[in-house]
């Protein structure tokens, strides 16, 4: 099953069934992560690594290409590899969940580790654009058909143009990664929503953005550059209960919440790929066949895969 024969794909899963792929893994779990994705209707994804130094993600990338080496079920279900971090905000409300003392400028040489760890299947790249030098380490990515996505970012106009210039066609998970208070007008949000040429992921779990507010920042964009996706932790495909992204302990509630116990931000999701395409349907009245394109073939087709 591909996505354009009915599979779906998510281009940004943390983890799955209990298995967090922040962490050192061992091969049973990730065939158990592989296994339950494709119990839910979802056959492949990007893998995704959110903000740690550099060295450990490059071991991280290593060590998951040769696990998925030995599995052809693993293999085939992990597409390639999204980086969201370590060139993030590192300032408050837009780091997130991410550990703020690991952000950094990005650097080419720094993603030339990346690519040779991961086997050369890194498809997508998240990162603030406002950092120094973003607009040279955007064109030497996408030299190597690296996809990049602007997200836990306030950029000003000016650093999108460059950044948009560059190479940049995607705005990672709209609406969240920010502070909980902005500026009504100007703001990241607002900023990205008006920018046709850049395709907006959104996260439809009825959590991250409320249904009205979905409606509203889809209606925002041409329906051509609208995408969904999980941003799904261990949690999902799991039971409520304690599970881990990376170093973070997090909590899954029955409501179906991600959180650091204690704080009221969101960490990842619980989403599953085929309740985000009754969730599309449910909040947006869209078709099934429109929502899992958004879900599926593409997404596939908007990164590289």
């Amino acid at each position: 099953m591909t996505p354009d024969d009915g599979g779906l794909f998510d281009l940004q899963v943390n983890g799955f069934a209990g298995v967090d792929f922040q962490r050192p893994l061992a091969a049973a779990g990730l065939a158990r992560a592989a296994r339950a994705l494709h119990a839910h209707g979802t056959p492949r994804i990007l893998l995704t690594l959110i903000t740690d130094t550099v060295e450990a993600l490059a071991r991280q990338l290593a060590a998951v290409e040769r696990l998925a080496a030995a599995d052809p079920l693993v293999r085939a279900t992990i597409a390639g590899y999204h980086l969201e971090g370590p060139y993030l905000l590192p300032e408050r409300g837009y780091h997130g969940a991410h550990d703020p003392r690991k952000m950094k400028a990005p650097d080419p040489a720094e993603f030339d580790l990346f690519w040779r760890a991961a086997g050369g299947r890194i498809r997508l790249i998240t990162l603030a654009p406002e950092w120094p030098g973003s607009p040279a380490f955007i064109r030497h990515v996408v030299g190597h058909g690296v996809r990049v996505a602007v997200g836990h970012s306030n950029a000003d106009d000016r650093a999108l143009d460059a950044a948009t210039a560059a190479g940049l066609t995607l705005c990672t998970h709209v609406g969240n990664g920010v502070p909980q208070q902005l500026h009504r007008h100007d703001n990241i949000i607002q900023r990205l929503l008006a920018r046709d040429e850049l395709t907006a992921v959104f996260i439809p779990d009825g959590i991250h953005l409320p249904p009205a507010t979905l409606r509203n920042f889809v209606r925002a964009k041409p329906r051509d550059r609208v995408l969904f996706t999980t941003d799904c932790v261990a949690a999902a495909g799991a039971p409520p209960g304690r599970y881990t992204v990376g170093a973070i302990e997090v909590e899954a509630g029955a409501d179906g919440v991600v959180r650091e116990p204690g704080k009221p931000n969101f960490a990842g999701s619980s989403l599953t790929p085929d309740r985000a395409v009754a969730n599309v349907r449910r909040f947006l009245g869209w078709s099934e066949a429109e929502a899992r394109h958004a879900c599926g073939a593409g997404a596939a087709v908007a990164v590289g895969c």
